[in-house]
């Protein structure tokens, strides 16, 4: 007779897949809040910002609180570097990418992050990339490839498919950074600290460059952005983040990222029930080629 999982198995892995779709609703947001307040990217991330600010000022004082070696100077340097690069500066490209092209085809590019930090890894730390890493990267991209075409050719303005998906490769590559960045630094600061300060300072770049720019029209804020503000903050960042952080303690990372390649299969999916996208073959067989690459990525430490 077959075992059945562990108990804290199932509760992981379930949790983990409800955080994944939810994590994927960020892009269904966006668009919806471009199609229905005309709110510019930057006011957007900015309410985003607005909105979660208060879950994680509550992490960062718990964080403080139960710290027990404090961090250094440099330590909290790169933390806010990184915080910027991953949450303000990759956000705003990839929110400003979602002007132009679908939420289908942007969770594809945005899902090549992955592979691109095997080769940041490989490139400035010198980490081999072994032969199934490397078949990854080429399913990975030939996904890409393929739904890009797709779209491009489904598309009277093709020049907005160029734009957008430049700027979400641009998320994808400073995200990357991010990654690489805070796999060698959480070790040293631990995950909770890390990620409540660098949200924080995430904030404060967001929130000059909004003051900088001194465009204030938004405020008082409408009920659809108070809908769509919170959405983004509570249902698509804070929730989700928690949900993964429990994954990861009852499943594992590896297990973790296999689950989250669920997100460009979840969103092609709520893109075409709540903003009308069309779903071609070829969006359908760069997904699974996609998926395909991601899942190989999330087995490489067990290979």
């Amino acid at each position: 007779m077959r075992k059945s999982m562990p108990p804290f198995l199932v509760s992981g892995f379930l949790v983990t897949l409800l955080g994944a779709v939810l994590l994927s609703t960020k892009a269904i947001f966006v668009k919806k809040a471009f199609l229905d307040t005309g709110i510019d990217a930057l006011t957007l991330l900015l309410l985003r910002m607005l909105f979660s600010l208060p879950f994680y000022l509550f992490a960062a004082y718990w964080s403080g609180r139960h710290a027990k070696v404090p961090l250094s100077k440099r330590q909290w340097i790169n933390i806010a570097l990184l915080g910027i690069t991953g949450y303000y500066v990759s956000s705003l490209f990839d929110f400003i990418g979602l002007k132009y092209i679908s939420a289908g085809l942007e969770r594809l590019i945005l899902f090549i992050y992955p592979t691109l930090v095997v080769i940041i890894n490989h490139v400035l730390y010198k980490q081999k990339v072994r032969s199934f890493q490397w078949l990854s990267l080429a399913l990975t991209y030939a996904g890409i490839l393929l739904a890009f075409l797709g779209d491009l050719f489904s598309m009277e303005q093709q020049k907005d498919i160029w734009i957008g998906s430049f700027f979400v490769v641009l998320c994808a590559i400073t995200f990357s950074v991010y990654i690489v960045g805070s796999g060698r630094l959480i070790p040293k600061t631990g995950s909770g600290p890390f990620t409540a300060y660098a949200m924080l300072a995430a904030t404060v770049g967001v929130l000059s460059h909004y003051v900088i720019r001194g465009n204030f029209d938004v405020f008082p804020l409408s009920p659809p952005l108070w809908f769509y503000g919170s959405g983004l903050a509570l249902i698509a960042t804070v929730i989700p983040s928690f949900m993964i952080s429990y994954g990861m303690k009852t499943t594992g990372s590896n297990n973790v990222a296999i689950i989250l390649s669920i997100g460009p299969v979840s969103t092609i999916l709520q893109a075409y029930f709540f903003l009308g996208e069309q779903i071609t073959w070829m969006q359908i067989a760069g997904t699974a080629l996609v998926v395909a690459g991601i899942i190989l990525v999330g087995w490489r430490n067990k290979n």
